[in-house]
């Protein structure tokens, strides 16, 4: 089997971020949006943040990857606690049960590629 290449590797980052800042704007927008807030409230609050680093992580960029990783640990934090807040929760659309599972599944997903990515980087540009 052939080992994942730093290029693809860092496709795998972009591909689960940009799908991470999808999630956030859809479900706190249309799909599952928090009760007793002002509507755009959580959905400023959670997409804005994903921007900042956005430009760097599309770009390839070692350093914003390190930085894209420290903030998606944040969402990270959030899914694995709306798992567990609503663990007794049947698992349909309207609930945040979903959407909570997909985004620990997509941070974990970033987390690892991003970090591999940026290690076979700073390989590469050692050997060079």
């Amino acid at each position: 089997m052939a080992l994942m290449t730093t290029t693809r590797l860092g496709y795998i980052a972009q591909a689960s971020y940009l799908a991470l800042l999808a999630l956030s704007v859809l479900w706190e927008g249309w799909f599952a949006p928090a009760a007793r807030v002002p509507p755009g409230f959580w959905l400023t609050l959670k997409a804005v943040p994903l921007l900042v680093p956005l430009f760097g992580v599309l770009h390839g960029r070692p350093k914003a990857h390190v930085w894209a990783e420290l903030l998606v640990l944040l969402y990270f934090m959030e899914g694995v606690i709306v798992v567990y807040l609503h663990r007794n929760d049947a698992l349909t659309f309207d609930t945040p049960l979903l959407y909570a599972g997909l985004e620990i599944l997509l941070c974990l997903v970033f987390i690892v590629s991003s970090a591999y990515y940026v290690r076979g980087y700073n390989t590469q540009r050692a050997a060079s």
